[in-house]
């Protein structure tokens, strides 16, 4: 049987399509469009007209590799944008009406759900408490885990693209913005910071997007050309990749190997984040997956 999920998210509308037997699978199809739902509207709790023929051109887009593959069963989510905007019902009946789509809006705590799904997908199991971190552009999440267990988690309106429509960040970013940004995200993650530091936990499992631009900069490969399913980050590669970006221009981000042109305004306050839960709770390992929510769907459309 072939698989498909659309995950319509505040940055980009991601497809995948899977085969699958007898709970195997093997992944025939990635892509992603650009939408960008988090314009500046996004901190009015509006999807902009704009926004919204991005996503229709997007979902056609994916609607027409679906029906080239084969895929029988199709399941299309959306996230924290969605979820947040006062317009999503005439945002949704436009998807229905233009794409013939029904989606699905998820709640933060279902979007976590589905993020340790996909994780645990890539990993089988957790040897150690670990904290997964999903850096959206409109929310993100932290999961606490161990084993094959999901012990807490959290979703927060936190995400990158609410973040450089909130602060009127510089070129490059200033000392005094960074610790505007920090105390922005100890206001919204300071629990779960907490959390984990008092739960010893020392590996961070990061997935999505800005973890993905991480490795391909660390790497020197052009975006999506190197598959992940786990890649160890040392401490150090990271600290050297937060550096160079927080110290970066736009323009020098453009021209960087390994940046993805989605990712060049909402990396500066990802890695802002990730340095700041790195410090407040003592990670000592980083390890990037690219499994996150499309394949947490996809593990739950295996096992029904």
């Amino acid at each position: 049987m072939r698989i498909a999920v659309i995950d319509l998210g505040t940055n980009t509308c991601n497809l995948l399509v899977a085969e699958t037997v007898n709970n195997t699978y093997n992944i025939l199809h990635q892509s992603k469009e650009l939408v960008k739902l988090g314009d500046n509207k996004i901190k009015d709790n509006e999807i902009s007209g704009d926004a919204t023929l991005r996503a229709v051109k997007a979902f056609t887009k994916h609607i027409e590799v679906i029906d080239k593959l084969g895929a029988s069963r199709v399941r299309a989510i959306a996230t924290s944008a969605v979820r947040t905007a006062d317009n999503k019902i005439h945002f949704l009946d436009k998807i229905g009406e233009e794409c013939g789509c029904l989606v699905k809006v998820v709640s933060g705590e279902r979007e976590a759900e589905l993020i340790f799904k996909g994780v645990l997908l890539a990993f089988e199991e957790f040897n150690e408490p670990s904290v997964i971190l999903d850096i959206g552009g409109g929310s993100n999440e932290l999961i606490l885990t161990q084993g094959k267990e999901m012990l807490w988690k959290e979703s927060q309106p936190a995400g990158m693209a609410r973040v450089i429509h909130t602060f009127d960040l510089s070129d490059p970013v200033t000392d005094s913005e960074i610790a505007q940004v920090q105390q922005f995200f100890i206001q919204n993650h300071g629990h779960a910071f907490k959390y984990c530091h008092k739960q010893k936990v020392e590996t961070l499992i990061g997935c999505s997007g800005a973890f993905d631009t991480i490795a391909d900069l660390i790497d020197g490969v052009e975006p999506g050309e190197k598959m992940r399913v786990t890649q160890n980050i040392s401490l150090a590669d990271f600290y050297e990749v937060f550096e160079r970006l927080k110290k970066s221009t736009r323009e020098e981000r453009l021209k960087m190997k390994g940046m993805d042109m989605v990712r060049v305004d909402l990396i500066v306050p990802a890695v802002i984040l990730i340095e700041k839960l790195i410090s407040e709770i003592g990670i000592k390992r980083i390890i990037q997956t690219d499994f996150a929510l499309r394949e947490g769907v996809l593990y739950e459309m295996m096992n029904k």
